[in-house]
Order: C-alpha cells, then structure tokens, then sequence
C-alpha cells in the first residue's frame, strides 16, 4: 500500500511516497481503505516542525480522512463492512467536560505520536471513527472532523440563533464552514477577508455584508455601521494576535469570541477595561467531542450542507497540496485524494 510520510526531518520537501505492506486485522479493530484526507493548519505545523518537534520520523502526518470500512473484527457491533466514515480528532473525549485523561495529545492522530491518515489501507478502534452521511462524497466527509467541527462548537458556545450577527475573520476552512452553519440557522454574517474575489464567493454562499480588511483597516467602524453601534453577537476569531482586540471591540455587550486560531500569532494583548465592561466570554475552542461530531452530522444531514472544496490533489503531489496551503490562496478546503 502506498502512504505519504515525514522521512528524513520536517519540511513540506520531506514529504516522500512510500510503500508498505497493508495491516492485517486484529481483534477489536476495523479497516479502513482511506479515500480522502483534507489539510488544516495544524497540519502544516506538524510538518514544519513547529507543532510537534519531538516526533520521529518516518511519520505519516495529515489529522482528517475519511474511507470504507473493508473488515471489521468479530467482537465489533457498531460498524461493518460498507460502512462510509470519518476519522475523529480527539478520539478519547466521547461527551462531556473536555479533560486531561481525555484529551491527551499524543492520541490525536497525525498530531501527537499517532500516526495520521495519509495511507491506504489502516486499522482503527471504534472510537477513532464515525459514520457519515452518504450523501456526501468521500472529499467532502474527510474536511469535516477538525474544521467542520470547530465551526459548529464555535457557534454553539456563543449559543448563536436565529438572527443573530456572526463575524468571520477570512475564508479558511473554519470560517467557511461557520458562514454555512450560521445561515442554517438564520444569523447574518459578516465576513472580512484581503480578496474581492473571496468576498464575491462568500457572498454566493450567504454572507450579508462583506469587509475588505487591506482596503478597510478600520473595518471595526463597519461592523459597528452594520449592527446599528452594537457589534457582533459571536465572533468566530480564527487569526489571532492582534486581532483578538480588534474583535473585542467589535463584539456586542455580553457578546462571545470563540478562539479557534493564531494564523497572527500565538500572543495576543487584551484591553481588560473593554473586556470588562463590555462582560465579553472569551472562549478557546479544541475541536470537539464525538457527540459534538454527532450532533453536527444530524444538522448536517437536515440541511443538506455540503463542504467547500477548493482544490483536490492526487496522493502523490501530496507536496503541492502543503504548499498551496501555505500560500493562503485557498476558499474552503484542500483535500488529498488517494
């Protein structure tokens, strides 16, 4: 079988073929053919480096796939062969309060020190996977365990609703997923990004009011404009840094920020005085429990909601598809097929 793995160091020019023998099932196990894997941020980090330094190498990155169930072993009931899935993020956090027992990182794969999905063929336990809907495609199943979902957790501890104003920061996997989610539920979105183009996209897909940030640095005078000197009910605040202030100030009183990224960096200074007296929740999201996950396929399922993909990539330019990820040009999702 064929996978793609970190050989000699970190470096997206690391990235190498290879071939191996396919894993035999065991018991308590299932095997996937693995058809699809999408990238996500935390990937590129990983492959930089700049994640996870102490891993060794050879190491098979990339975080979310999705497949076919070939096998499953005689004590499994919850999947069989045929079945159409999707890999889970933090496989241990079933429900509930997100935990140290339950959300350590080495378990999270292609993160930590388990291997990741860009291979052929894998032996998976039950809580590492969830059934998807078939309506969507294997492309489309495979950006929804870290993107899809941290959209949906980010909306869901704002407690967003109908109505409501959302503020999206760019047009990443997260946001994008956000901006479909948020319309699902009947909120108005306000989308920033660099690209007219983007914008015009955002736009088909649902966003009410548009922001370009380069031709607009003051663009938190908009957001106000545009909720009557209110401000945004839930800020989805995927870059980070500096921006974090800026989105504080562009929220509502009482209003959310739910943290899901520092593309601006890692550090990010805090008006405490705004924070205070506008009583804003500031909330750092890690993706979300296998409930969560199921809970987010069922409203997937209702409405219908399907990924946007802006560009797939063969297994063996798995290389090209990084590097695109890196330049930021993309609209939605970058995906691997195999």
């Amino acid at each position: 079988m064929k996978s793609v793995v970190l050989k000699e160091g970190f470096g997206i020019d690391k990235l190498t073929l290879t071939h191996a023998p396919s894993p035999k099932l065991a018991s308590g196990m299932i095997l996937v053919k693995m058809k699809a894997v999408s990238l996500n941020y935390v990937d590129l980090l990983l492959v930089k480096g700049q994640l996870n330094p102490t891993i060794r190498p050879p190491f098979i990155p990339v975080s979310d796939g999705a497949g076919i169930v070939e096998e499953v072993g005689s004590d499994i009931k919850d999947f069989k062969p045929g079945d159409h899935v999707a890999t889970t993020y933090i496989p241990q956090w079933i429900d509930g309060r997100y935990t140290a027992q339950n959300s350590r990182f080495e378990t999270r794969p292609g993160s930590g020190t388990t291997p990741g999905q860009l291979v052929e063929y894998k032996l998976f336990r039950t809580n590492e996977l969830i059934k998807v809907p078939e309506f969507l495609n294997f492309a489309e199943s495979c950006t929804l365990p870290i993107a899809a979902l941290t959209a949906w957790n980010a909306l869901a501890y704002g407690k967003a609703k109908a109505g409501d104003t959302i503020l999206l920061h760019g047009t990443g996997g997260v946001s994008i997923f956000a901006l479909q989610f948020a319309k699902a539920l009947g909120a108005r979105v306000i989308i920033t990004s660099s690209d007219d183009n983007k914008l015009t996209k955002a736009r088909e897909l649902g966003a009410d009011c548009l922001i370009n940030y380069k031709q607009t640095p003051e663009w938190i005078s908009d957001v106000l404009t545009m909720t009557d000197s209110e401000g945004a009910d839930v800020v989805v605040e995927t870059v980070g840094g500096s921006n974090l202030n800026k989105s504080l100030e562009a929220l509502r009183l009482d209003g959310h920020i739910s943290v899901v990224g520092f593309l601006d960096g890692v550090q990010s200074p805090i008006n405490l005085i705004a924070l205070n007296l506008k009583r804003a929740k500031v909330n750092g999201l890690s993706v979300g429990s296998r409930q969560d996950f199921a809970d987010m396929l069922k409203a997937i399922s209702v409405n219908k909601l399907k990924p946007v993909i802006d560009k797939i990539f063969p297994l063996d330019q798995t290389a090209e598809a990084f590097s695109y990820l890196e330049s930021a040009r993309h609209f939605g999702k970058i995906v691997i097929e195999f």
